[in-house]
């Protein structure tokens, strides 16, 4: 490995690292009743956004469910503006009216985070779509849960986008349970749930969702595929959320028992790449200490700067109802 491959998987650390310490942060100004409503947490599945999103152009999509802070960061999006949405501050991404699932950072071409499940693959579809149609050079990347899967809508988008060779790439976040009930329970291919798209003609693979250079690499050679004409793609990420399904739910006890929890935070994926770096002789602990300060600081400057901007004014209730 070169000089230059350290700097790249320091990078993806410390991409993952802030994900995972914003959203300790977040459930902890959750319990501190700083942030209202619904709140899922990507504790876990780091590997994924990051990976995936590391594989992308600024200029390409991203698109995601209701469980986004992790994408929303891995594409740049400043984490005292992601807090402050949380917070319901009018300082937030979106003003302190989208909240934790539909967090917003078109800028930086992510399109949003979708509470409905399987909502957003025909809106993925559609932007797919949109930049065939004016012959740009762009993929979308569509992230979801296998929850959303058995969805009518997602068959729908499978089919356009297999039928018109869109440059769409699925990307199922398989965490082998949507909210307390098992894939298998759920979906009638849960032993593969990529066969369900490749039914539909479309090209797909499963990859480690814990390994972040692993999807990658899978996402290096997707998206030069999926940019050169070769149609949509599908990729099964497998995954494992350590937490629960949201600040409601329990990490284990009820659907989960805390020995299946622990025996998966053994493949955590922060160390897995960290051993990697130690293992190539690419860093010392005292790299990843220091990294640990830096984030923690970041974090902390996020929630000093939700706690201390205001709410929305009551004014605004009737803004961006509609299009203006």
């Amino acid at each position: 490995m070169t000089s230059m491959d350290r700097a790249d998987l320091f990078s993806l650390f410390r991409q993952m690292l802030l994900i995972r310490r914003f959203e300790e942060k977040s459930a902890e100004m959750y319990a501190l009743a700083k942030i209202a409503g619904f709140l899922h947490l990507y504790i876990g599945e780091e590997a994924i956004a990051v990976g995936a999103i590391a594989a992308l152009r600024p200029d390409d999509y991203a698109i995601s469910a209701y469980r986004d802070h992790g994408h929303c960061l891995a594409r740049g999006s400043d984490p005292g503006l992601v807090m402050a949405e949380l917070f319901g501050k009018a300082t937030g991404l979106c003003q302190g009216k989208g909240g934790s699932m539909h967090l917003v950072d078109a800028p930086r071409r992510f399109m949003g985070g979708y509470a409905i499940v399987g909502g957003h693959l025909p809106l993925a579809t559609g932007f797919a779509f949109a930049t065939k149609y004016r012959t740009l050079d762009l993929v979308t990347a569509c992230f979801f849960g296998e929850g959303a899967v058995p969805s009518g809508q997602a068959h729908e988008a499978f089919n356009l986008a297999a039928l018109w060779k869109l440059p769409v790439i699925f990307i199922c976040e398989n965490n082998r349970y949507g909210m307390g009930t098992p894939v298998k329970r759920a979906i009638a291919l849960y032993e593969d749930v990529a066969e369900t798209a490749r039914s539909y003609g479309i090209r797909a693979e499963r990859v480690d969702g814990m390994d972040v250079l692993a999807v990658r690499n899978l996402m290096n050679t997707v998206v030069e595929q999926v940019r050169g004409g070769q149609g949509p793609f599908f990729i099964e990420a497998m995954t494992y959320r350590f937490m629960g399904h949201s600040m409601s739910d329990p990490a284990h006890g009820h659907y989960r028992t805390k020995e299946e929890v622990d025996d998966q935070r053994r493949r955590d994926p922060l160390t897995i790449l960290k051993q990697t770096i130690l293992n190539n002789k690419l860093g010392i602990e005292n790299d990843f200490t220091q990294l640990e300060q830096e984030i923690g600081e970041v974090v902390m400057a996020a929630v000093k700067f939700a706690d201390e901007s205001p709410f929305p004014a009551p004014s605004e209730l009737y803004n961006h109802v509609l299009a203006e």
